[in-house]
């Protein structure tokens, strides 16, 4: 019997003329790129807010500036890959409560309206101090609290874009990916904050968002079984573990260097190139498994049989007396 079940050829996962199953993403790096722009913009207001409710002024516009270069580049790179300008303005017509990609651009787009208040309030110094220009600090101070308030829903919904797509592996991690990339945000706004001016707030908040960023992703990497595979191995794979180390040796030179401004700095850059990384690491392991038609067929004989064992279990209905 054992030598039959040797004969048997082991199945090849294959479809037709070798095309993949699930057609692959078409997205470029571009993306990639704009997951982690859209992070840090996220990042760096909620870095601000945390300095505007502090005192901490030179913090606080480090964290303004950082916002908007970001946001900046996510503009860019969200519209270079619509192809056309006037797209980005169509998606405002109409507000989709189940589409992540038309709440994602309302949502980049009210974020942008508040944090660019805030960051024009900077300003607030170079006007007069008679008339309606006093009310510049106070209402730049609200743009920057309101800033604060959608930033989780800008660092996760790319997250829930990701995984609101037919690409198994990004399908299959929605329930940790939006916690993955929340802490991904934190990490890169407090690695300005280390960069530019380091102190305890900026420190905690590297902790923090390591500490959230590296529960996720070991989440995403072993807990799905066959669609964590993408994670762990291949370019992804590697990715993902230089990444990983970075955010860990990020977080701890943040703690270790609070003496050093050379430290702090090189903490701050080893968080944001960990979190550059992690979006390029995320966005491969999708590509990949929509590439491989065995993380397509595999999940599904596998929930197909579950769903066989859970009918037969089942009681079957009685038969009513006549």
């Amino acid at each position: 019997m054992s030598r039959d079940r040797s004969l048997v050829p082991r199945a090849e996962f294959q479809s037709y003329y070798g095309r993949p199953i699930v057609r692959p993403p078409v997205w470029t790096h571009d993306i990639a790129i704009y997951l982690f722009t859209g992070g840090l913009a996220a990042g760096s207001a909620l870095l601000a807010a945390g300095a505007q409710a502090t005192g901490d002024v030179t913090l606080r516009r480090v964290g303004r500036a950082a916002t908007m270069g970001a946001l900046g580049a996510s503009a860019f790179f969200l519209i270079k890959d619509l192809g056309r300008p006037e797209r980005f303005h169509h998606m405002l017509r109409v507000a989709k409560p189940t589409s992540p990609m038309s709440m994602g651009t309302w949502l980049l787009s009210l974020f942008g309206g508040a944090a660019g208040v805030a960051a024009a309030a900077e300003l607030a110094p170079l006007l007069p101090d008679r008339g309606v220009f006093k009310l510049v600090p106070p209402v730049g101070s609200a743009a920057g609290y309101g800033a604060a308030a959608l930033a989780p829903g800008l660092a996760t919904y790319t997250a829930v874009l990701l995984a609101d797509t037919a690409v198994p592996s990004w399908n299959a991690v929605h329930p940790d990916l939006p916690f993955m990339f929340a802490g991904s945000a934190l990490a890169s706004g407090a690695g300005v904050g280390l960069i530019a001016s380091p102190g305890r707030p900026a420190r905690r908040m590297a902790v923090a968002g390591a500490a959230l960023e590296l529960a996720a992703g070991h989440r995403v990497e072993t807990a799905y079984g066959l669609l964590s595979e993408p994670y762990r191995t291949g370019r992804p794979g590697k990715l993902l573990r230089v990444a990983r180390a970075l955010t860990v040796a990020g977080a701890v030179a943040a703690v270790a260097g609070r003496r050093s401004r050379v430290v702090s700095a090189l903490a701050g850059a080893s968080l944001l190139a960990g979190s550059v990384l992690t979006r390029f690491g995320v966005f491969e392991a999708g590509v990949e498994s929509a590439r491989d038609p065995r993380y397509t067929v595999v999940p599904q004989r596998e929930r197909l049989a579950r769903q066989q064992l859970a009918d037969e279990r089942e009681p079957s209905p009685r038969t009513p007396k006549s």
